[in-house]
């Protein structure tokens, strides 16, 4: 099976580094609305390079922030963690935020998913999906498994056949 390369630019200046991810092969790059200087050029440069465009917002930016570019964007990507490390806890409250961003891209006629990164796991999977969440990232409770291959069928169970999950890279 193919499994499409989801590269989260985690990072400052993240402009500086698209062409060398999409030269790698990278199917989806994503930028944090927060680091990004120019975001509707940086969204504007993933995109003609035929890779799927996404916003990031951290927890405490709020939902308006993607306001201008949610007819743009491919995906977002709600962090439901502050960015740093893996396994941390869900933040109480992010699935309002995602079901928020949901709005605001059908209110912008974009279909475009809603993808949630942070303490993703079986007991909040269906939760998230629910709330509006497509593209669910699990480290943690994949890698932090003794059977990763295990943890992932019980991941897409308890979210439902509809969701994707996408996997980071194993560290």
């Amino acid at each position: 099976a193919h499994v499409p390369l989801d590269v989260h630019l985690m990072i400052t200046d993240p402009e500086r580094y698209i062409d060398a991810f999409a030269d790698a092969g990278a199917a989806m790059i994503s930028v944090h609305v927060e680091a990004a200087t120019h975001l509707h050029r940086t969204i504007t440069h993933i995109k003609e390079r035929g890779i799927q465009a996404g916003a990031v917002i951290n927890p405490s930016t709020p939902v308006s922030a993607l306001e201008e570019i949610a007819p743009e964007l491919d995906f977002a990507l709600v962090m439901s963690v502050n960015p740093g490390f893996g396994g941390q806890h869900f933040i109480t409250g992010s699935d309002t935020k995602i079901t928020r961003v949901r709005r605001l891209l059908d209110a912008a006629g974009n279909p475009a998913p809603v993808e949630v990164d942070g303490g993703v796991d079986c007991g909040n999977a269906a939760r998230l999906v629910a709330a509006g969440a497509e593209i669910l990232v699990a480290g943690a409770a994949i890698f932090g498994t003794p059977d990763p291959t295990e943890a992932t069928r019980a991941l897409r169970a308890a979210a439902s056949p509809r969701v994707d999950p996408v996997l980071p890279a194993a560290r």
